[in-house]
């Protein structure tokens, strides 16, 4: 049977914030992501070889060795981007039922990555995105970075273990930062509170999508190989205000 794939519903970059006040989501192709963060697309590709040595997950509870990940926080306030000292990563259980309540303590994030021009941009258009299309006085934003690489070695990789979820931020960003001989790993949204979704693939790198949490439910399916060492690699940025989910008592 033939494998089918949709094409992701791409928007111009000066409708995202609309977008996502009108639909919850919103989807740009990697030129109009470099447009959004206010650098060139050969700035964010050449940040693509820190995926191939990503410390591997110990976390999963299903057992599986087909997820490897960094993770890194940041708070921006204003034009102001800091990095915060080297923390764990939690969410209750009521947003992630299989991962939840536990405190999960990942490599950071490499200094050679954070410190770019780019990633810096980065930080401030989610910070900027947020505030326009969700907020509705200035905030500080307080954003969690987690670089993924999802593998074939074992067989089947799946990047969202946990099935659909919300992440309780306010805005959730997923980044395809590439991939290579797997088939699968099809985006799928959901209202939260409503019959609607979506579905599609993400197959260029920088490409992303963009999410209103409170309003949209997402999930990845498993990928597959097509040949061997196969992988999926992703960027995912969640953007709240208040604080981080385990400061602000949640």
């Amino acid at each position: 049977m033939a494998h089918v794939t949709f094409s992701p519903p791409y928007v111009p970059p000066g409708q995202v914030a609309q977008q996502l006040r009108d639909r919850g989501y919103a989807v740009l192709q990697p030129h109009d992501t470099a447009t959004w963060l206010g650098c060139e697309l050969a700035d964010l590709l050449v940040l693509a070889p820190d995926w191939a040595d990503l410390p591997p997950d110990e976390f999963l509870k299903d057992g599986g060795r087909y997820r490897r990940r960094r993770h890194s926080c940041f708070i921006v306030d204003g034009d102001a981007v800091h990095q915060t000292p080297h923390r764990f990563h939690w969410q209750p259980v009521e947003y992630n039922a299989l991962h939840g309540g536990m405190q999960r303590w990942f490599a950071p994030m490499r200094d050679a990555t954070v410190h770019t021009a780019a990633w810096l941009g980065m930080m401030r258009a989610m910070a900027g995105l947020a505030q326009q299309a969700l907020a509705t006085r200035p905030e500080r934003w307080y954003i969690e970075a987690h670089q993924f690489r999802i593998d074939t070695d074992g067989g089947i990789g799946r990047p969202t273990p946990e099935g659909a979820h919300r992440d309780g931020v306010d805005l959730v960003a997923v980044f395809l930062v590439g991939r290579e001989r797997v088939k699968g790993g099809e985006t799928r949204i959901f209202e939260a509170s409503g019959p609607k979704g979506q579905r599609f693939t993400l197959s260029e790198p920088w490409s992303v999508l963009l999410l209103d949490d409170a309003r949209m439910i997402h999930e990845t399916t498993p990928i597959q190989p097509e040949g061997e060492h196969g992988w999926r690699d992703t960027l995912v940025l969640t953007c709240r205000r208040g604080g981080f989910l385990q400061d602000a008592g949640q």
